[in-house]
This record gives C-alpha cells, sequence and structure tokens, in this order.
C-alpha cells in the first residue's frame, strides 16, 4: 500500500501565490502549480486549503455530493470571540444563500429560482436589455475615448438584475455599493474583520431594502417579476418566510452583477488586445456565441470557488480530511493543456467543448444564460457601432480581486464615425 501524503507548507513558487503579479495576471502561477502537481497544500487560503489546479479533478469536485457547499461557519466566524459574535447577523444571512446549500435545500430553492431563468422569461427581458445598451452606448459615439468599465459594464448588470427583480433602477449605484463590498469579502484569501463588517453592512442594507419592497409587495398584486415569483413561491410553502427569502433575494442582485460585469470588461479586453480575434469577429458576427464560449475560458470572471470535504478520502496521493477545505481553480482548470489545445492562445473559433466559469453540476451558475444574453446584446452593439474601437494609451486597471477577476477601469478609444445603426435591429439572441 503506498503512503499517503500529509499536507506540506507553501507552494512550489517562491513566493506566496496571491500577490501583485498573480493580480495582474494569475495564468502563469496557475501553470507553475499544475505542472508541478494537480493538488497542493497552502496556507494562503482561510487557514489552510486544498488547491485543485486540473480541469478533471475541478469537475469531479464540483459536481461530487460528497464536497460540501456548506463552508461559511470557518469563512465568516474565524476571528476573535467578540467579532465573531458582531458577525452573527452575517454569517446567519450569509449561509442561506442558495449558493452555499447541499441537498436537500438546495433542490428545493433551486427549483423555484429556476423559474426566473427560464428562456421563455429571458426572452421578455430582451426588449430591455437592448434598450439598456443602446442608452449606455449611444452617448459614447462622439467620445474620442472613454472607460468601457464606467460607461456600460459597472452600468448594465445592475440596470438589468434590478429589472428583473422589480426593483426601482434608481437605486443601482446603491446595488454596485454593496455587491462591491461583497466581492471584496468573498474575494480575500484571509478577510480581515474590517472587511467582514463592511460585507456585513452591505449585505444587512441589501436585506433591509427587500424586506421593504416585499412588504409592499405582499400588501398588493404579486407580479410577473422575479419578486413575484418568490412571493408566489413563499405562500405555497417552497422558501422560507424570513431569513430564507431574503438571503435568496440580496444574492441574487449581488451575483446578477458580478460576472456579467467581468465577462463584458475582460472580455473585451481580451478582444482588442488581439485585434486579429476582433476583426475576426467584425467579419463573422455569427461567431459571436462561439466566442463569448471562448472569452469565459480564456479569463474567467470567476477564477475559483471553494467546497469543504463531507468525507475523509485520498486524492492523488494527498489525504483530505473531512473538514478541510478545497479551493477549485476555474482559472487554471480552464487552461489546462490535457483538456484544450495550445490553451494560453485566445481562439473565437475553438471547438473543444465548454468552460468551467459557470461553475459545472448541481451549482452552475443559475444565471448563466442571462449573463451570455446581455454579454451577446452589448458585443453586438458595439461589432454595429464601434467596430473600429481600440484599447487607449493608458493601460487598464485589474480590480485586484482573485475571485472576481476584473477591470476596475478600461480606456478604450472611439474613432469618430456615424453610426450605422441601432440596437434595436440586433438579430435575435439566443437564450
Amino acid at each position: 500500500m503506498s503512503a499517503v501524503l500529509v499536507p506540506t507548507k507553501g507552494l512550489p513558487l517562491g513566493r506566496p501565490m496571491v500577490d501583485a503579479a498573480f493580480l495582474q495576471d494569475p495564468y502563469p502561477t496557475y501553470r507553475a502549480l499544475r505542472e508541478d502537481a494537480p493538488i497542493h497544500w497552502s496556507d494562503e487560503f482561510f487557514g489552510g486549503a486544498w488547491l485543485l489546479t486540473r480541469h478533471e479533478d475541478v469537475a469531479a469536485v464540483l459536481r461530487d455530493p460528497s464536497y460540501s457547499a456548506r463552508r461559511t461557519g470557518g469563512w465568516v466566524m474565524r476571528g476573535r470571540e467578540g467579532e465573531r459574535e458582531e458577525l452573527c447577523p452575517f454569517q446567519r444571512l450569509f449561509s442561506r444563500a442558495l449558493l452555499f446549500l447541499d441537498a436537500p435545500d438546495h433542490t428545493r430553492l433551486r427549483q423555484v429560482l429556476n423559474a426566473g431563468f427560464r428562456p421563455q422569461t429571458l426572452s421578455s427581458y430582451a426588449v430591455h436589455i437592448k434598450k439598456c445598451v443602446i442608452d449606455l452606448i449611444e452617448p459614447l459615439d462622439n467620445l474620442s475615448e472613454f472607460d468601457f468599465i464606467e460607461k456600460v459594464a459597472k452600468s448594465l448588470p445592475a440596470r438589468v438584475i434590478a429589472k428583473i427583480l422589480g426593483m426601482d433602477c434608481d437605486e443601482r449605484s446603491e446595488f454596485i455599493e454593496w455587491s462591491d463590498d461583497l466581492a471584496a469579502f468573498i474575494g480575500a484569501p484571509q478577510p480581515t474583520h474590517e472587511l467582514t463588517r463592511r460585507a456585513q453592512i452591505s449585505l444587512l442594507k441589501m436585506s433591509a431594502c427587500f424586506e421593504q419592497l416585499l412588504a409592499t409587495r405582499r400588501r398588493g398584486e404579486a407580479g410577473n417579476d422575479l419578486i413575484g415569483q418568490l412571493l408566489q413561491a413563499e405562500r405555497a410553502g417552497k422558501i422560507g418566510t424570513g431569513e430564507e427569502l431574503l438571503a435568496q433575494c440580496a444574492m441574487l442582485l449581488f451575483a446578477g452583477q458580478e460576472t456579467t460585469r467581468n465577462l463584458l470588461g475582460n472580455g473585451l479586453y481580451a478582444l482588442l488586445s488581439h485585434p486579429a480575434q476582433w476583426r475576426c469577429l467584425q467579419e463573422e458576427p455569427a461567431l459571436l456565441p462561439n466566442a463569448l464560449r471562448e472569452l469565459l475560458r480564456y479569463d474567467s470572471p470567476v477564477q475559483y470557488t471553494g467546497r469543504r470535504v463531507a468525507t475523509d478520502r485520498v486524492l492523488h496521493g494527498r489525504q483530505l480530511e473531512r473538514g478541510q477545505l478545497v479551493i477549485a481553480l476555474i482559472g487554471a482548470a480552464n487552461r489546462d493543456p490535457m483538456r484544450y489545445s495550445d490553451p494560453d492562445q485566445l481562439d473565437i473559433t475553438r471547438q473543444q467543448g465548454s468552460h468551467l466559469s459557470f461553475g459545472h453540476g448541481p451549482h452552475v451558475c443559475i444565471g448563466a444564460a442571462l449573463t451570455l444574453m446581455e454579454a451577446e446584446i452589448t458585443f453586438r452593439a458595439l461589432l454595429e457601432r464601434s467596430p473600429r474601437l481600440t484599447l487607449a494609451e493608458a493601460a487598464p486597471v485589474w480590480s485586484g480581486n482573485p475571485v472576481y477577476r476584473g477591470l476596475r477601469t478600461l480606456p478604450v478609444r472611439n474613432p469618430a464615425k456615424k453610426p450605422t445603426g441601432t440596437v434595436a435591429t440586433l438579430a435575435h439572441v439566443e437564450v
């Protein structure tokens, strides 16, 4: 019987994994880890975690129910006794979100939430999304240079998810601020108490906003938007009144912004950094759905996710003990040469199956189709109105979040031209 190896401290990098170079470009680090071994132990993540680097292992863990999604307790409540007491409201709400639940609760709530993301339901929002895109992009026609993140990528997802939920879009600046605080907490390998405290404040503000909205809506018609559907499920006893319902509302508002914003920014940056690919897309706009899949693989908006080991096991000769954290490095898996040829090359014509950027298995992103819909409409509008778009001289700035990889700024040049049409003429978008 072969010996079972125990965790070893440190990684074969000669430096911390999450440093300035990693935040600028994580893929050389992933390559070094993947080539050294399929699994590593690191003390950098929440006091200790196993890191998985290969596509096959990441996909297997994400679909295996013996790796639990319930992982918030050791994450939120890591501080001293007084700090833990202060953060109890955060833990109670945060831990009830769909993202952190296992079956049967996950299965029950997913069935409820799926109603808001069916193809027919999403198709009904296409006109609204197109209008949002034209409202954001049309004023840019006469600007020689602008920040794509500030002008488009940050605002569009907030407007869209607010509409789907049935919220007042005038409050979207607060939605973005609350979402940014939660993203900063989730993205920190070792979140400080202050970072966690800010996330709690924003999550509780989200909750209070929804509590007021739900109370108002309960007194009238439920409506056909997602809030209305959740209220119907509440009346049918399919979702719990109180924190369970509020947690789903808050996390939908959060998740509806982060992935889409980063796909728009990362995707445009990748295309403009590879002018031949941008030209190829202009010449063959029908490639856009495939191009979006490749952009997601090439630079995933979500770089990793976590699971807890529910049952002791051995993986690649390492002893994984119950309760230990496993970090599934999605960004590394999407560049695995055992899965993709020339994985570090952007190729919008690639035909090598899908990516793991929306997750895999029972927890695959419930809003994936909505994100793709928003991205397809936006990129079609850019191809139509701004085909000569290029990167500006000023370098883009990355957000510095290792989980939600995205740009804080993306300065682009927009040569003067006469618009050739409007977003209203875009071809039908498949959901």
